[in-house]
């Protein structure tokens, strides 16, 4: 059975003062947490075990960070070789 896309990637938002973290295309939180440090680490590990990413974002909702989490669907490209 393959993995859905939408549970890979983790989005860590802000909700009503607390912070949760949401699969992608998810309707409700997987968890609401009282500080960003604590979704990000739950969303950290629910993208490593399913080879996703977390998408951090601001209290503006707009996205602060990424990290990837197994195989990187976009690479960065070495311009030194």
């Amino acid at each position: 059975m393959s993995k859905s896309k939408n549970i890979k990637n983790q989005h860590v938002v802000p909700k009503d003062g607390d912070w949760a973290v949401k699969a992608e295309h998810s309707k409700r939180a997987s968890g609401i947490y009282d500080t960003q440090k604590e979704a990000y680490d739950q969303a950290r590990e629910i993208a490593k075990n399913n080879d996703g990413e977390v998408l951090l974002h601001g209290r503006d909702g707009t996205i602060r960070a990424r990290e990837t989490y197994g195989v990187d669907p976009n690479p960065p490209k070495d311009k030194e070789h």
